[in-house]
């Protein structure tokens, strides 16, 4: 069954529903103009992964019919024995509608539906130069976690 949920941002309509492919120019805009990098292939994929499966959820928003964001997560747990969680793969809100409460709204959307599979815990991991996400997610109560990430160049 797909899912929407309708509330009211400002007097307007605003609706999160899953995400559908016509929606994927719309993403991939939004993700172009937020980090420089148009990738349609990626959003694609990504699109056919956690949008038209049951391996996550891929929801939009959008207000009075109008592409306002989106957000994708999954409920995993191969990170070295932690138990399974929500992970926030990524987030996008229009930066015309950025103060309007898009974001927490898509937040409080995917945690709902994590909190209904029965997992007790979510995750994201983000640049830690990235002020506009880390400020995002501080203020929805989240903080750093206990595992550290790691890595190294392969050249």
């Amino acid at each position: 069954m797909a899912f929407r949920k309708e509330t009211q941002i400002d007097g307007a309509v605003c609706v999160i529903r899953d995400a559908d492919e016509k929606d994927l120019a719309s993403v991939t805009d939004l993700h172009a103009y937020n980090t420089g990098q148009h990738k349609p292939d990626y959003w694609n994929e990504t699109y056919h992964r956690y949008g038209d499966s049951n391996e996550g959820f891929f929801y939009v928003c959008e207000i009075d019919g109008t592409f306002a964001g989106f957000i994708i997560g999954e409920i995993r747990a191969w990170e070295f024995g932690s138990e399974p969680c929500g992970w926030v793969y990524t987030i996008g809100v229009n930066p015309e509608v950025r103060l309007k409460q898009v974001g927490t709204r898509l937040f409080e959307t995917v945690s709902e539906q994590f909190s209904k599979a029965g997992v007790g815990q979510i995750r994201t991991m983000l640049h830690r130069k990235d002020n506009l996400n880390l400020s995002f997610f501080r203020s929805q109560g989240m903080m750093g976690g206990p595992y550290i990430e790691l890595e190294m160049p392969l050249d």
